[in-house]
């Protein structure tokens, strides 16, 4: 799909920001990935906050990236949210010194905290701005912002709730559709294959940061995991808890591959004959896109239970098996070998999930992106 304007054809020049976790990291890349290849002459600068992951894995995507000091306010009280205001003074002060120096044609935000100052700014300096909020509940950022950027693209009917209603546009959400269709070239369909026999792959994703009780199962079921040496275990645990669990009795069985972070998702996804994860917004969305039989554990510390209720859209059309996050220590492994064992059932989960996807979600941001931009470009001063 092609841009459906034409009039503002220079060479474009867009800040991206999204940060904190890989749910904002990976649309705000895959936002950048199909701009260039609508536009290849874009140039990208993306914003993050000093410190965090998106200092590592945008630079790793091949963009560019700055930091500012921002940070998000703690929940509890803390001595740390003292210093938030000069923090959030100095980050709003960078944003402007930023937008001054890029001179970019568009500001676009998918979360996280770094994107408040950088969009609030570019808002206020007369720069087209845009936000994509991909869950059903909006993120703290966003809904901040929501009132000052021109276009809100999201994935759930119903945000008028918590955005301006003209300002929203019904998208999807991104995923990095190029990849997922390297992997749906590469993979075998599940229909085609019988997973009960030979060798099993199993891809267990904690999230950029790692999911403590999904740890806990897997740290918990060494017995289980070992008693079926051909299904192999790719276990991705979290920065955060890889020393507490890289060295447990689980770890080193030989059919079980622990890591920090997975780097190729690709691979990975290939690899994959049934994979575990939280429900958030990404993983729903490429899992629906690859139709991959999945089992979900929603993380029951997020907003509004949102991803609970992301989960049950798919359960609730047979496209993925849930497990509460308060059963998972019992029920993960015993659920995951259920599905396995199951001739039909991961035919017809692979199927269901993916026809909910909602493909060509990056193309129609984009577009609205590139239909933002007036021609000629406004001056900053």
């Amino acid at each position: 799909m092609q841009p459906s304007v034409g009039h503002n054809t220079a060479p474009l020049r867009v800040i991206v920001s999204g940060g904190g976790t890989g749910g904002h990291i990976y649309p705000a890349i895959a936002i950048a990935d199909e701009l260039k290849r609508l536009r290849p002459d874009t140039e990208f600068l993306f914003v993050g906050a000093t410190g965090k992951m998106e200092m590592e894995k945008v630079p790793m995507a091949g963009y560019k990236i700055v930091g500012l000091p921002i940070r998000g306010l703690e929940r509890k009280l803390s001595l740390a949210n003292l210093s938030f205001p000069f923090k959030l003074l100095s980050s709003l002060w960078q944003s402007r010194s930023i937008i001054k120096s890029f001179r970019p044609d568009a500001v676009v935000g998918t979360g996280g905290y770094a994107g408040g100052p950088i969009l609030y700014v570019g808002a206020r300096m007369g720069v087209p701005t845009l936000i994509q909020e991909p869950n059903a509940f909006a993120g703290l950022a966003n809904k901040w912002v929501g009132k000052y950027v021109d276009k809100i693209c999201v994935a759930f009917p119903g945000m008028e709730k918590f955005f301006p209603k003209e300002k929203l546009v019904e998208t999807g959400n991104p995923v990095r559709e190029e990849m997922l269709e390297r992997v749906l070239e590469k993979s075998t369909p599940v229909s085609e294959r019988n997973i009960t026999e030979g060798k099993t792959h199993i891809l267990l994703m904690g999230g950029s940061g790692g999911a403590r009780s999904l740890n806990e199962a897997m740290r918990d079921s060494t017995d289980l995991i070992g008693a079926r040496p051909q299904v192999q275990w790719t276990w991705q645990c979290g920065k955060f808890y890889y020393d507490a669990f890289k060295d447990c009795a689980t770890a080193q069985l030989p059919n079980v591959t622990i890591s920090a972070f997975i780097d190729d998702m690709e691979a990975a996804y290939t690899a994959a004959d049934v994979v575990i994860g939280r429900a958030g917004s990404t993983t729903i969305a490429e899992i629906q896109f690859l139709g991959k039989p999945t089992i979900l554990v929603p993380s029951p510390w997020v907003a509004e239970d949102h991803q609970t209720m992301n989960a049950r859209a798919l359960t609730e059309r047979d496209a993925a098996v849930l497990v509460a996050d308060k059963d998972v220590n019992e029920k993960l492994v015993a659920t995951v070998f259920g599905v396995i064992d199951d001739a039909q059932l991961p035919t017809v989960l692979s199927t269901n999930a993916r026809a909910m996807a909602q493909t060509g979600a990056v193309t129609r941001i984009a577009n609205e992106v590139i239909n933002l931009i007036p021609s000629p470009v406004k001056a900053f001063v």
